[in-house]
């Protein structure tokens, strides 16, 4: 089993990924909807944490830090960078950003890693859906040193439409040209259902439409 097939299985056993019938935030009705909020143990964090790493060096991303965006970032950021420093031996810092900039103590806009220019940097988030964190992030990582951001870690590309006929993640490359890479995309989830890795045959077809409809 790849590790692309474990995380799925993964997700589902710790009910992020599930089927159904979902209305999603961008009013899109779809039959599956992806929860990250649901990693609540030191294991599950720690497990997520070797995916993300294996995602990196599968891509072969090379970086300084890794930044995680307040504030679901954050953990990710952290238990990427232990997994490729206890189990990987690539030890790289990691830092995130505060939601108000500190006037006092050390001060700054971020916490852990100080960031210098020309360091290289890359982006752990969960899932880009209309890259929004994305947006926020880089104005910020500027404004505290001209870093170079090698690249953008999520967990599902949904290879969904963004804000035109090209996905979030094209988006992302063709407006800041940040290369953003996934752990799975919605059609190895899809693949997966259909070589028996998980179970969810009854919303095969749900799902191909809805990808029909609203896939890029």
């Amino acid at each position: 089993m790849t590790y692309k097939q474990k995380f799925i299985r993964f997700m589902v056993q710790n009910e992020v990924l599930c089927f159904g019938d979902f209305m999603l935030k961008s009013g899109r009705k779809a039959p599956y909807f992806i929860n990250a909020g649901k990693y609540r143990t030191g294991s599950q964090i720690a497990e997520l944490g070797e995916y993300y790493a294996a995602c990196y060096l599968e891509h072969g991303v090379v970086a300084d830090t890794l930044v995680g965006p307040a504030y679901k970032g954050i953990p990710l950021a952290v238990s990427t960078a232990v997994a490729l420093a206890k189990n990987h031996g690539v030890d790289v810092g990691f830092c995130f950003d505060r939601k108000e900039v500190k006037d006092h103590g050390e001060g700054g806009m971020f916490v852990g890693q100080a960031l210098r220019g020309g360091d290289k940097v890359a982006i752990i988030e969960d899932v880009m859906t209309s890259g929004k964190a994305l947006r926020e992030i880089l104005p910020k990582l500027k404004q505290e040193a001209d870093v170079r951001i090698e690249a953008m870690i999520i967990s599902v590309d949904r290879q969904e439409k963004g804000t035109g006929e090209k996905s979030a993640v094209q988006e992302a490359y063709d407006e800041f040209g940040v290369k953003v890479y996934s752990i799975v995309t919605m059609q190895d989830i899809i693949d997966a259902i259909e070589d028996g890795t998980i179970e969810g045959r009854e919303y095969l077809q749900a799902m191909k439409d809805y990808r029909k409809t609203y896939g890029a």
